[in-house]
């Protein structure tokens, strides 16, 4: 069994075994939580479902936070992308967009899939999400992605902190775009183990921490900020990797 205290012991232990990060994380923890691998497959599905729905209704241009401070920004974000020649192409814009869209639809009460946490919802779906649209990267994939994520997660949670309240925006956001950085290069290529791990080192180290301080007594306006500003970074980050398979 895996303890997750290591990110090194999950690579060299895939590396060994032939396998790559979520075919042994899966296989893991089928054994340990004594449940068939397609029960864990089909969680996966639908949280990967759940927020598909979420970056959908988090588009609506009506969309607004309970307190209304925030909202309609990714509305606005994807009519840029979909209208103008945007700076980063349209795989940044759409990314962002929906990072910002899931981020607001938490802030209005709207259902999100914690990835870890609340605050920093649409990182790991923006990224998993936009793969699919953008480079056709399929649901199979798109749910071992997730899987890969979730042990970033897990190692995260237990060696360090994913509270945003005890180690600020890079536990919290920080640890997202970590997860994010691996899912998405494992996306788009199931061999790149080394160069996975590598992405969410980088991104980790790079994220600076900033105290989680309410704006109006609402966190909500801190993280929508920050979310994007690293799901930006994973972008270079994981196209670093790519350079492994030519």
């Amino acid at each position: 069994m895996l303890d997750y205290h290591s990110i090194a012991e999950i690579v060299r232990e895939a590396d060994a075994r032939g396998l790559t990060i979520s075919r042994l994380v899966l296989e893991d923890q089928a054994a340990d939580m004594e449940i068939p691998e397609k029960e864990i497959l089909a969680r996966m599905k639908e949280a990967l479902d759940v927020m598909r729905a979420a970056a959908k209704e988090g588009m609506r241009p009506d969309m607004r936070s309970t307190s209304g401070l925030t909202g309609g920004d990714g509305f606005r974000l994807h009519a840029y992308g979909a209208n103008a020649s945007p700076l980063g192409g349209s795989f940044c814009i759409r990314a962002v967009a929906t990072a910002v869209a899931i981020q607001e639809y938490n802030a209005s009460m709207g259902r999100i899939v914690a990835a870890p946490t609340a605050g920093s919802c649409g990182v790991l779906p923006a990224g998993i999400l936009t793969m699919i649209e953008e480079r056709g990267a399929g649901e199979e994939a798109a749910v071992m992605a997730l899987i890969t994520a979730g042990a970033v997660g897990m190692v995260i949670a237990q060696e360090a902190t994913i509270s945003g309240a005890q180690g600020g925006c890079q536990a919290e956001c920080g640890s997202a775009a970590a997860m994010t950085a691996a899912a998405m290069t494992a996306t788009v290529s199931m061999r790149l183990t080394k160069q996975a791990f590598s992405d969410l080192t980088i991104e980790k180290t790079n994220f600076h921490p900033v105290t989680c301080n309410h704006i109006c007594q609402i966190i909500a306006l801190r993280v929508l900020a920050r979310c994007p500003s690293g799901l930006k970074k994973i972008l270079s980050y994981v196209q670093e990797s790519l350079r492994f398979q030519i």
